[in-house]
Protein backbone atom coordinates (compact mmCIF):
# COMPACT_ATOMS: atom_id res chain seq x y z
CA UNK A 1 0.00 0.00 0.00
CA UNK A 2 1.48 3.14 -0.68
CA UNK A 3 0.60 6.57 0.64
CA UNK A 4 1.46 9.86 0.59
CA UNK A 5 2.05 11.92 3.11
CA UNK A 6 3.34 15.40 4.42
CA UNK A 7 6.03 15.99 6.81
CA UNK A 8 5.24 18.36 9.35
CA UNK A 9 6.90 21.96 10.30
CA UNK A 10 8.55 19.67 13.87
CA UNK A 11 9.60 17.02 10.95
CA UNK A 12 6.99 14.22 12.12
CA UNK A 13 5.05 11.80 9.90
CA UNK A 14 1.76 10.41 10.76
CA UNK A 15 0.99 7.01 10.14
CA UNK A 16 -2.41 6.62 11.61
CA UNK A 17 -3.74 5.91 15.39
CA UNK A 18 -3.75 1.99 14.59
CA UNK A 19 0.49 2.46 15.13
CA UNK A 20 0.18 4.91 18.38
CA UNK A 21 2.46 3.91 21.25
CA UNK A 22 4.37 1.38 18.95
CA UNK A 23 8.04 0.94 18.62
CA UNK A 24 9.52 1.92 15.02
CA UNK A 25 12.75 0.83 13.18
CA UNK A 26 13.55 3.99 10.60
CA UNK A 27 16.14 2.78 8.20
CA UNK A 28 17.32 5.18 5.72
CA UNK A 29 18.59 2.92 3.01
CA UNK A 30 19.65 6.27 0.96
CA UNK A 31 18.99 9.77 1.30
CA UNK A 32 15.11 10.14 1.59
CA UNK A 33 14.10 6.30 1.11
CA UNK A 34 13.42 4.93 4.59
CA UNK A 35 12.03 1.56 5.51
CA UNK A 36 9.93 1.39 8.67
CA UNK A 37 9.96 -1.84 11.05
CA UNK A 38 7.32 -2.25 13.69
CA UNK A 39 8.86 -4.51 16.55
CA UNK A 40 9.92 -4.86 19.86
CA UNK A 41 13.69 -3.58 20.52
CA UNK A 42 16.33 -4.34 23.04
CA UNK A 43 18.13 -1.34 24.35
CA UNK A 44 21.89 -1.17 24.15
CA UNK A 45 22.62 -1.32 27.74
CA UNK A 46 20.03 -4.52 28.06
CA UNK A 47 21.59 -6.27 24.68
CA UNK A 48 24.16 -8.31 26.45
CA UNK A 49 21.38 -10.17 28.24
CA UNK A 50 20.37 -12.00 25.13
CA UNK A 51 23.75 -13.47 24.09
CA UNK A 52 23.35 -16.86 23.61
CA UNK A 53 26.07 -18.03 26.58
CA UNK A 54 24.52 -15.50 28.97
CA UNK A 55 20.66 -16.64 27.78
CA UNK A 56 21.60 -19.95 28.92
CA UNK A 57 23.23 -18.91 32.25
CA UNK A 58 20.30 -16.99 33.03
CA UNK A 59 17.95 -19.39 32.15
CA UNK A 60 19.37 -21.89 34.49
CA UNK A 61 19.57 -19.54 37.51
CA UNK A 62 15.70 -18.75 37.56
CA UNK A 63 15.06 -22.64 36.96
CA UNK A 64 17.06 -23.41 39.83
CA UNK A 65 15.73 -20.59 41.63
CA UNK A 66 12.15 -21.27 40.80
CA UNK A 67 12.86 -25.00 42.36
CA UNK A 68 14.58 -24.07 45.26
CA UNK A 69 12.38 -21.71 47.56
CA UNK A 70 14.61 -19.15 50.22
CA UNK A 71 15.76 -20.35 53.67
CA UNK A 72 16.34 -18.51 56.37
CA UNK A 73 20.03 -18.24 56.89
CA UNK A 74 22.12 -18.45 59.48
CA UNK A 75 24.27 -15.40 59.25
CA UNK A 76 26.42 -16.55 62.98
CA UNK A 77 27.12 -20.02 61.03
CA UNK A 78 28.43 -18.33 57.97
CA UNK A 79 30.81 -15.81 59.59
CA UNK A 80 32.13 -18.85 61.84
CA UNK A 81 33.03 -20.43 58.97
CA UNK A 82 34.95 -17.75 56.99
CA UNK A 83 36.85 -16.99 60.18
Amino acid sequence: MSAVKTIGKSGQVTLGKQYAGKQVLVDEIESGVWILKIGHFIPQNEQWLHQPGVKAELDRAVAWAESNPPEHSDLQALEDRIS
